[in-house]
């Protein structure tokens, strides 16, 4: 079994699913709520000459929560359902290699997460029907979105590797996502030093700035390093089970 072939596999998996349009569904709808909520915000008070800035600002900041809340119920079956049904054996004999293996789970789940995130973009195009703005700020804002899936997916992935129950999976990976969201925002009980090394870890604090229009490479970094880091620890727990296999 090739690597394509593989993720041919979990990509039909998920579309096959009833999961991932009632996710798909509620991801939307949410989406939409604060889209509607936001604009009307904005539109009746006004803050500034920049409305529709801080408007995408506060958008995206409200997407980011809809996001921690809905990919963990789709990363949730990565590996946990392969354990459940006893077929993660099977995967693991065929001629591919883990990393090949984890692959493929990962870009069949970051797929279909980009694709709920691109049904938001029905948003922005309707406001420019209505009050043409400067797309460049905003695609930094969604780039910053794509990254942060990206996270969410890693993330996601490694906890279902750990356990056979989908349940677990998805409560730890909001659990984990919602400690790198919120680690530095009580600044009253850390010290100075402490916090700044908490901001490093942040999702919120390396978020900030896309939600601007404003695309930091240290903040890409960050998110590029976490994916790694969580695709590395995800690699050690299916070589250890390979390894336990052969006791």
């Amino acid at each position: 079994m090739t690597l394509l072939t593989l993720y041919r596999k979990e990509l039909v998996a998920y579309f096959v699913s009833p999961l991932f349009y009632v996710v798909s569904a509620v991801f939307l709808c949410l989406s939409g709520y604060y889209f509607y909520t936001d604009l009307i915000f904005f539109v009746t008070f006004g803050f500034g000459v920049n409305i529709l800035g801080n408007f995408w600002q506060l958008l995206l900041v409200d997407l980011r929560l809809v996001m921690l809340l809905s990919i963990p119920l789709l990363t949730m079956r990565a590996f946990a359902e392969e354990k459940k049904l006893g077929t993660i054996e099977l995967l693991l004999t065929y001629p591919i290699r883990d990393s090949e293996l984890l692959l493929a789970k990962f870009a069949a789940c970051a797929t279909v997460c980009t694709a709920m995130l691109a049904g938001t973009l029905c948003y922005p195009v309707y406001v420019h029907a209505l009050q043409p703005f400067p797309w460049v700020p905003l695609l930094a804002g969604y780039l910053g979105l794509l990254l942060l899936a990206l996270s969410f997916v890693a993330c996601g992935v490694f906890v279902s590797s750990l356990t056979e129950s989908q349940v677990i999976a998805a409560a730890v990976t909001i659990g984990m996502l919602l400690f790198f969201w919120i680690v530095s925002w009580n600044e009253a009980a850390t010290s100075p030093a402490l916090l700044r090394v908490l901001i490093r870890v942040s999702m919120f604090d390396h978020f900030e700035s896309f939600s601007r229009g404003v695309i930091v490479a240290s903040d890409a970094a960050f998110f590029v390093c976490f994916i790694a880091f969580f695709n590395f620890l995800t690699l050690r727990v299916l070589e250890s089970r390979t390894w336990r296999g052969h006791r």
